[in-house]
């Protein structure tokens, strides 16, 4: 079973990526300037993704 399995870096920035955009989506209707922020570094964190593939 995998109750105590440990996430991979992979897994971990994925979940950073998921993140930032729920984030980035959320301020999109008060705060475009942070909302475009958050976007970029998502983009930082895919980025990273891609370079572990």
């Amino acid at each position: 079973m995998g109750l105590f399995k440990r996430k991979s870096e992979k897994e971990k920035l994925q979940d950073k990526y998921a993140k930032l955009m729920a984030e980035a989506h959320k301020l999109s209707t008060t705060n475009r300037k942070l909302s475009d922020e958050k976007v970029a570094e998502a983009e930082e964190v895919m980025k990273k993704i891609d370079a572990l593939v």
